[in-house]
């Protein structure tokens, strides 16, 4: 499958904003492994006061948080969805968010897109970022702040 280039997306000031509202971030893809990306990020994020909500098939807890298997299980709001999921399943990811009807931001990580499902929650009243980094973008933003 070849790589989308993403039409949906959000600029830096827009991000700026994402972070200024987001308090909850349901990390789609998180894993339990400490070399992994997911697990980096989600660590960095939490250490930076977002709560962290931990959407993976298997495990107890992850980073010290309880872990869901699905964004539907989640019973409280979620501001934030950052997807660690392969372009195909975002999809998926763009349904279960709309079906929440609560998250504000549909972020897929690096080298992610799927301008459809991207197209459908910004369609939804979502914020759209793909193929970028939670945790780069946050970090670009508050050095030297």
């Amino acid at each position: 499958m070849e790589c989308e280039f993403p039409t949906v997306n959000s600029n830096k000031q827009e991000i700026k904003e994402i972070f200024d509202i987001t308090k909850t971030i349901a990390v789609v893809g998180l894993s339990p492994d400490e070399t992994k990306a997911s697990n980096r990020v989600a660590k960095y994020l939490k250490e930076q006061g977002y709560k962290i909500v931990p959407i993976y098939p298997k495990e107890d807890t992850i980073l010290g948080e309880k872990v869901y298997r699905s964004l539907a299980e989640v019973p409280f709001e979620i501001d934030m969805v950052d997807i660690f999921r392969k372009p195909k399943e975002l999809d998926n990811v763009a349904d279960a968010c709309i079906a929440r009807g609560d998250v504000k931001v549909f972020w897929a990580q690096k080298e992610i897109v799927n301008n459809e499902a991207a197209a459908r929650a910004k369609a939804a009243g979502m914020r759209v970022v793909q193929n970028m980094c939670t945790m780069v973008e946050h970090r670009n933003l508050h050095e030297g702040a």
